[in-house]
């Protein structure tokens, strides 16, 4: 046994955890090292179906931007690549690919017969259920948090990312992000150690060896003792479901446009039409022009900028269909992602030029700096129509 493995014993297995950090050269030769000489009944990897595939050469060929508009993932996506995108920053300074000692886990598995079972769950219900549990200001320090990493350009060492594996270097990290985000460190962290623990119980074989982020050893093995104890349950389906939207949440969207459609209304009402106009033509230029902004920013086509100008007054009248989605829509339609953006996606993310050079990041992109900017325009145009009818 190492300082990187604890071992758990109960219910008949023998299960050893292996903690990694995610773009270390030293985990993928001890996780190597450990399977050829240990041969398990069972490799368990922190991985789920989707992240293994976007590890292949040919997992966004399958993506289609289209429905990720429309069905309303574009804020999902988006924070996917930043994540993945600072993580392969980091290992492209180390000459190591994020994920690689759980891709050498599978590979070994394979070569040697043993069975292996991907633990983790589906990163898009990680983060929706993250997204789901964090209030209007949390959500914004989310969002802040993971634009900062998506545009730092902050380098670590090699000794710094091998004292990732160092529990006391992790617990003070998840200290800070626990301190700094409650919520995001309950979905992140904690739901995901109970999901991995009981993935790892139902894996099968009595002799099994997870690779697990070193940051989760602690809770998975306190999550097994709780399973073999009987005080926790076994399943996971309560952890897969994504929490229904509360009523606040649901209303929230809601507020701005009703505060403006009742602002316009009053004022017409009180002024009259023509003196209404300025008022009005105020918003449409704050609302469409600072929307239009941001996908002039993005480097978005001039169709997709027209776009954005004409449709963010239509997307704060009627919250469902936000200005992203008229904005991103065309932006695709006019620059229709090619196969080598498809293949060079994994790469891309990874630096800002690459980001605008990609036709599939940089329609997010416009997605994403439209619908800030059409936000902006409607919290400063309120208290410009408001003044109107102060007058």
């Amino acid at each position: 046994m190492t300082d990187t493995t604890v071992r758990f014993q109960g219910g008949g297995k023998t299960i050893t955890l292996l903690g990694t950090a995610h773009i270390s050269q030293g985990s993928i030769d001890e996780v190597k090292d450990f399977i050829e000489k240990e041969r398990p009944d069972m490799v368990c990897v922190e991985l789920d179906q989707g992240r293994y595939a976007s590890m292949k050469d040919d997992a966004w060929d399958k993506l289609d931007m289209v429905k990720v508009f429309k069905e309303g993932k574009g804020f999902l996506l988006i924070a996917n690549l930043i994540l993945a995108g600072f993580q392969r920053r980091l290992g492209n300074e180390l000459g190591v690919k994020p994920g690689a000692e759980m891709k050498t886990a599978i590979e070994t598995a394979e070569t040697l017969g043993i069975a292996y079972a991907l633990c983790d769950r589906e990163v898009q219900i990680t983060l929706r259920r993250a997204w789901a549990r964090c209030r209007f200001w949390d959500k914004s320090k989310l969002l802040g948090s993971l634009l900062s990493s998506a545009f730092t350009r902050e380098k670590f060492s090699k000794e710094e990312i091998e004292n990732l594996k160092k529990h006391n270097e992790l617990g003070r990290m998840m200290k800070d992000l626990a301190d700094y985000l409650p919520p995001v460190k309950e979905t992140l962290i904690d739901e995901r150690d109970r999901y991995l623990g009981a993935k790892i119980w139902n894996a099968g074989g009595s002799r099994v060896l997870a690779v697990v982020g070193a940051g989760h050893m602690a809770g998975i093995k306190a999550q097994l003792e709780k399973i073999a104890a009987g005080t926790a349950d076994p399943g996971v389906d309560a952890l897969d479901q994504i929490p229904p939207r509360s009523i606040p949440s649901r209303i929230i969207p809601w507020i701005i446009p009703l505060l403006i459609t009742l602002l316009i209304g009053f004022s017409v009402y009180k002024l009259g039409i023509s003196s209404s106009l300025p008022a009005l033509g105020r918003w449409i230029i704050w609302n469409g022009g600072l929307a239009a902004l941001g996908t002039l920013l993005a480097k978005g086509h001039p169709l997709s900028i027209l776009v954005s100008l004409v449709g963010a007054p239509i997307g704060t009248v009627n919250p469902l269909v936000g200005v992203g989605l008229f904005s991103g829509l065309t932006e695709i339609w006019r620059r229709k992602p090619r196969v080598e953006d498809f293949q060079a996606i994994n790469d891309d993310i990874s630096s800002l030029r690459g980001i605008y050079r990609n036709r599939i990041t940089r329609a997010l992109l416009v997605f994403l700096l439209s619908s800030i900017g059409g936000m902006a325009g409607n919290i400063i145009s309120i208290p410009s129509i408001a003044g109107e009818l102060l007058k």
